[in-house]
This record gives C-alpha cells, structure tokens and sequence, in this order.
C-alpha cells in the first residue's frame, strides 16, 4: 500500500498536467510550425512551466492500492490486484491459465 502523501502528490501532478495542457499544447504546435524567432520564445516559455505540468512526470498507480508497479494498463489496477479479482470471479472472461 503507497503511502497517502506519495498519492496526494500523484493527485497534485494530475491537476497540474490538467490546468497546463491546452498552454503545453500551443507552444508544442509553435515550436513544430513557427518562425525561428517564434520558435526560440516558445521554447522558453516551455522551460518556464512548472516541471509538474509535463504529463511525463505522472507515474501510473493502481487504483485500489495505490502500487506503483505491476500496473495493468487496460484495467487501472496492478497484476496482483487484478489476480485476486479475476480469482475471486469479479473480472468476467478471464480464466485461470496456469499462473
């Protein structure tokens, strides 16, 4: 189980990437298709965003527990999670193979 004020600052960095992407967005489209002395000044508004706000830095996290490895894309939740579920009937389709 993650600590709660490691899946606050998740929490933090989501809104953050949120509140800054249409900004990220026009600069990125700038530095693709502008004039060179455009260009330069969108990179450096690029650099003067928080670091935060790049989507990069968020880190995947299972739902339930908040582990932050193992993560199973498709389902939001780690492998371990996602063992138990489909053992216990709660995931439908999925058949014990031999894991």
């Amino acid at each position: 189980m993650a600590k709660e004020s490691i899946k606050a600052r998740e929490r933090k960095r989501a809104k953050m990437v949120a509140r800054y992407a249409a900004k990220r967005a026009a600069l990125k489209e700038i530095v693709r298709t502008g004039e060179p002395e455009d260009v330069e000044k969108a990179v450096i508004a690029l650099q003067k965003l928080p670091k935060n706000s790049n989507p990069i830095r968020m880190h995947n996290r299972c739902q339930l527990t908040g582990r932050p490895k193992g993560y199973m894309r498709q389902f939001g939740i780690s492998r371990i999670n996602f063992r138990e579920m489909a053992l216990s009937g709660l995931i439908p389709g999925v058949k014990k193979s031999s894991w």
